[in-house]
C-alpha cells in the first residue's frame, strides 16, 4: 500500500506557476508569476535580485476562490513545497492492510451510471427507515436532481434531504450546497448534518459575516469561502447578503453554464411561496430571494409539510421555483410532470411496518377541564359586550377594520392569559381615537396585516403587535359611556387577575404535580407547554416558580430571540435522558415550534390556548409526534371549560366557555383533516375569527372540504406503497450484497 508521499520544504527560491506555497501560514497554488524591472530595496544584500509578484490562489476549502497579490522577496515566514515525488519503495505492505486499502477502493469508486446501488445509508449515522429511501433513488434517476419533499409533519424529511445530499457528493455530482431554512432551526441543520452524514457545514449570518472581515479583509465574500453553507431565509432576503451573492454569480458576458452552485435546499418551503390569496400570486421578500438564486444551482430540493396553501396560483409559482422547465405560474399544473418531482406520503400510509408493528406513536387528544370563576366568567362577558358596542359604533371601512383588528387581538391575548391581555388593553386604553384626520389609511393598513407574519424574534413580535395595536386604536371611533364604563371594568379586571394564578393557570399547576412528581419526588416525564405570546411565558414561569416547579433548572424556556448558544443548550438538556438532565417541563413559544426536535424523551404536550392557525398548532404537535418518538403514545392537551363532552352538541359561542368548546372541536376538526390543512385550514381559521368576534355560531367545514377534492387528488397518488416500500429495501439489500461481495 502506497505511503503518504513525501514533500521537500524551502525558503528560498522563486516558484514557478502549479506549485503550492506556504504564505501567511495558509497553503496557496501560484497561478502565476511576474518579474518586476526593479531591483530590492537597499536594504537587502543582493540588490541585483529582482521582485517577483505572486498570484496565488487559495487550497483551503475555508479559502475557496480566495485570490491573493504578494511580492515573493518582500513577504515574510514563506515557504514553497518543492513538486512532489514518489516514494521509495523498500518493502510491501502486510496483506491485511493491501486487503483494507482495496476494500476502501472498491467501495469508493460509486459509479454515476449505476443508479441501484445505494451508498449514501451506508456511510451516514442513521437507521434509515424504508420509505425514507424513495427520494434518494428517485434523485439518483434523474440527470438534474429536482424534487419536492412534501412528506407529513415528522416522517424525517431532514434525514432525507442528508440521503440525497451525501449520494450526490460521494457521486461528485455536488460540492458546493446552500442549505436556506428559518433562523430557528440554523444550528440543528448544522448538527444533524456534522452527526449524521460527517458533512461540516457553515451558518452565513451577520456574525460570520463580521468574523470573515476581521479575518481576512473587508472583501471576503461569504458565499464563496466554503463549499457547505447555511443561512436563514430572512438573512438572506436582505439587500446586504443578496448583493454579496451576486458577486459570486457569472457576469453578463460570461457563460451561465455550468451553473457556479451544485446543490440547493430549501426547508420549510411553504413559506417562499408567494401569497395567493388574490386572483393572482404576490412575490413576497423571501419569494424574490429564492427566485434569485434557484437558476443558479444544478440541483433543487425543496422540503415542506404543507406544499399546497389552497390556492392553485400560488402552487404551480412554488413548483415554477422548483423547476421552471416542467412548470409555469398560471399554468394549469400536469399532473404527468408533478409526480416526477414530488415526494408525498402521509403518517397514515405508513403506520404499520412489514411485521405489523407500528412505525409511528398514536397521538391521543386529551382534555383539561377548568372550572372558571364567577370573575373570570364576568370579564369574558364584559370583553364581548364591549366589542359589540365597538362594532356597532364602527362608521367607515377604515373604522370597521381597526376596531376588528383590536378585538380580535384583545380575545387571543385574554384566552392565553390576563398578563398578556392587560398589556395589550392598556395600550388600546391610552390610544383610542388619537388619529389626525387625513392619515394615510392604506400605510397604516398595511402596518396591521404585517403584524400577522410569522416572527423569528418573540420580542420584535411583540413590538410590532403593540405599535399595530397602538395604530388601530387612534382609528377606532371615540368612546360612549357605557363603552367607557365597561374599558373601565375590564382594565381593573385585568390589573388585577395578572398578579396571580387564574382558574386555567391552576388546573395547569395540579396536572403538572400529579403526572410529573410522585410523593413530592420528580419522575423521568417530561411535558412540552407551548404558548403564543412571551408575555404568557413569563407569567407562567414566574407561576410556576413560585410553586416551587423551577428549581434544580427543573423549568427551562425556549423562544425566539435569545441566545443561539443558550437555546442549543436548553434543546440538548431538553434531549438528553432524563437521569443526566434535571430539566421536567420546557415552556415554548411558536418560533421554536418550526421544525424542531423534541422527542427523545418527550410525549407530552400542552397547548395553554389553542392557535386560530391551524397550520400552528400542527407545527407545535409535530415536535414530539415524529420520526424517532419512542413511546408507543402522543398526548396533546387542551383546556376545555367544566363538564364538557365530545359527544354531546355542545355550547354555541357568546359565553367562556362555549367559545372554548368552539376552538377545542377546530382543534379536532385540524385532526381530521390533517392531510387536506392547506385548503381547509384557512377556512377553519376564518370561522374561527367569525365565531370570536360574534358573527357565527357552527364551524363548517364542509364546502372547503369538498372544494378540496382537486387539491387532495392533485396531491394523492396513486401507487401500491406496500410493493413500492418492499421494491425499495430490495434495492438497498442488493447493495449491501454487493458490497459485501467486493470486501472478500
Amino acid at each position: 500500500m502506497p505511503t503518504q508521499i513525501e514533500t521537500k520544504t524551502e525558503s528560498a527560491g522563486i516558484p514557478e506557476p502549479g506549485q503550492i506555497v506556504i504564505v501567511r501560514q495558509r497553503p496557496f497554488v501560484v497561478a502565476d508569476v511576474c518579474t518586476s524591472t526593479l531591483p530590492l530595496p537597499a536594504s537587502f544584500r543582493d540588490k541585483a535580485t529582482r521582485q517577483h509578484l505572486l498570484r496565488l490562489s487559495s487550497v483551503e476549502d475555508e479559502g475557496l476562490g480566495e485570490e491573493l497579490a504578494i511580492v515573493w522577496e518582500l513577504e515574510p515566514g514563506v515557504a514553497c513545497l518543492q513538486r512532489a515525488q514518489l516514494p521509495a519503495l523498500k518493502d510491501f505492505d502486510p496483506p491485511r492492510v493491501f486487503d483494507a486499502f482495496l476494500d476502501a477502493v472498491a467501495w469508493g469508486c460509486v459509479s454515476s451510471a449505476d443508479d441501484k446501488a445505494l451508498q449514501a445509508p451506508f456511510r451516514s449515522g442513521v437507521e434509515v427507515d424504508d420509505y425514507q429511501l424513495d427520494p434518494v433513488v428517485r434523485a439518483l434517476q434523474m440527470p438534474r436532481v429536482n424534487l419536492l419533499v412534501a412528506d407529513d409533519v415528522g416522517l424525517g424529511k431532514t434525514i432525507e434531504a442528508g440521503l440525497v445530499m451525501q449520494e450526490l457528493i460521494l457521486r461528485h455530482r455536488a460540492r458546493s450546497i446552500v442549505i436556506v431554512c428559518p433562523s430557528s432551526i440554523q444550528v440543528q441543520w448544522k448538527e444533524e448534518m456534522r452527526d449524521k452524514f460527517g458533512l461540516d457545514f457553515r451558518i452565513v449570518d451577520s456574525r460570520l459575516l463580521a468574523e470573515l472581515r476581521r479575518r481576512r479583509g473587508i472583501h471576503v465574500n461569504p458565499w464563496s469561502h466554503f463549499p457547505r453553507l447555511i443561512t436563514s431565509i430572512d438573512f438572506l432576503k436582505r439587500d446586504r447578503p443578496m448583493r454579496l451573492f451576486r458577486e459570486t454569480l457569472p457576469a453578463g458576458d460570461q457563460p451561465a453554464f455550468p451553473r457556479p452552485y451544485d446543490l440547493l435546499i430549501v426547508d420549510e418551503a411553504h413559506n417562499v411561496a408567494p401569497s395567493g390569496r388574490g386572483k393572482y400570486a404576490t412575490d413576497s421578500q423571501r419569494t424574490a430571494a429564492i427566485r434569485t438564486l434557484a437558476p443558479y444551482f444544478e440541483h433543487k430540493l425543496f422540503l415542506t409539510a404543507t406544499p399546497h396553501n389552497g390556492y392553485t396560483e400560488s402552487f404551480s409559482a412554488l413548483l415554477e421555483l422548483l423547476d421552471n422547465q416542467r412548470f409555469a405560474r398560471a399554468t394549469p399544473i400536469n399532473r404527468t410532470q408533478l409526480d416526477a418531482v414530488m415526494v408525498r406520503r402521509m403518517k397514515s400510509e405508513l403506520e404499520k411496518r412489514w411485521d405489523g408493528s407500528r412505525r409511528f406513536a398514536k397521538r391521543c387528544v386529551k382534555h383539561l377541564e377548568v372550572a372558571y370563576t364567577p370573575a373570570e366568567r364576568r370579564g369574558h362577558q364584559a370583553l364581548r359586550e364591549y366589542a359589540q358596542l365597538r362594532a356597532q359604533s364602527a362608521a367607515t371601512d377604515g373604522q370597521r377594520f381597526a376596531t376588528e383588528f383590536v378585538l380580535k387581538l384583545l380575545k387571543k391575548r385574554l384566552f392565553s392569559s390576563p398578563a398578556a391581555f392587560a398589556t395589550t388593553l392598556e395600550k388600546h386604553a391610552r390610544s383610542i381615537g388619537a388619529a389626525k384626520d387625513g392619515s394615510n389609511g392604506k400605510a397604516w393598513q398595511r402596518q396591521l396585516d404585517e403584524a400577522d407574519n410569522d416572527f423569528a424574534n418573540d420580542e420584535d413580535y411583540e413590538n410590532v403587535a403593540s405599535e399595530a395595536v397602538e395604530t388601530a386604536s387612534r382609528h377606532v371611533a371615540a368612546l360612549a359611556k357605557e363603552e367607557k364604563a365597561l374599558l373601565s371594568e375590564l382594565r381593573e379586571f385585568a390589573t388585577h387577575a395578572a398578579t396571580r394564578a387564574d382558574s386555567k393557570a391552576r388546573a395547569l399547576i395540579d396536572w403538572l404535580k400529579a403526572n410529573l412528581q410522585t410523593d413530592g419526588k420528580w419522575s423521568n416525564r417530561r411535558v412540552i407547554i407551548f404558548t403564543e405570546y412571551r408575555a404568557t411565558q413569563k407569567w407562567l414561569h414566574d407561576l410556576l416558580a413560585a410553586e416551587g416547579l423551577a428549581g434544580q433548572d427543573r423549568l427551562l424556556t425556549i423562544y425566539g430571540g435569545m441566545k443561539m448558544e443558550d437555546r442549543e443548550r436548553i434543546k440538548a438538556a431538553f434531549q438528553a435522558d432524563p437521569k443526566d438532565a434535571a430539566v421536567r417541563i420546557l415552556l415554548a413559544t411558536d418560533a421554536a415550534s418550526e421544525g424542531v426536535n423534541l422527542q427523545n424523551h418527550c410525549w407530552q404536550l400542552i397547548q395553554y390556548e389553542i392557535p386560530w392557525n391551524p397550520n400552528r398548532m400542527e407545527q407545535r404537535n409535530g415536535r414530539v409526534d415524529r420520526h424517532g418518538q419512542k413511546n408507543p403514545e402522543v398526548h396533546v392537551h387542551h383546556f376545555v371549560g367544566k363538564g364538557f363532552d365530545e359527544t354531546k352538541p355542545g355550547q354555541a359561542p357568546g359565553d367562556l366557555e362555549g367559545d372554548l368548546e368552539f376552538l377545542l372541536r377546530a382543534a379536532l376538526k385540524v385532526e381530521a383533516i390533517r392531510e387536506d390543512l392547506g385548503k381547509v385550514g384557512p377556512v377553519i381559521a376564518q370561522q374561527v375569527e367569525e365565531a370570536m368576534l360574534g358573527s357565527r355560531r357552527t364551524l363548517d367545514t364542509t364546502r372547503a372540504e369538498r372544494d378540496s377534492e382537486p387539491v387532495r387528488k392533485m396531491l394523492k397518488f396513486e401507487r401500491k406503497l406496500r410493493e413500492q416500500l418492499q421494491k425499495l429495501t430490495e434495492q438497498l439489500q442488493e447493495t449491501e450484497k454487493v458490497s459485501v461481495k467486493l470486501s472478500r
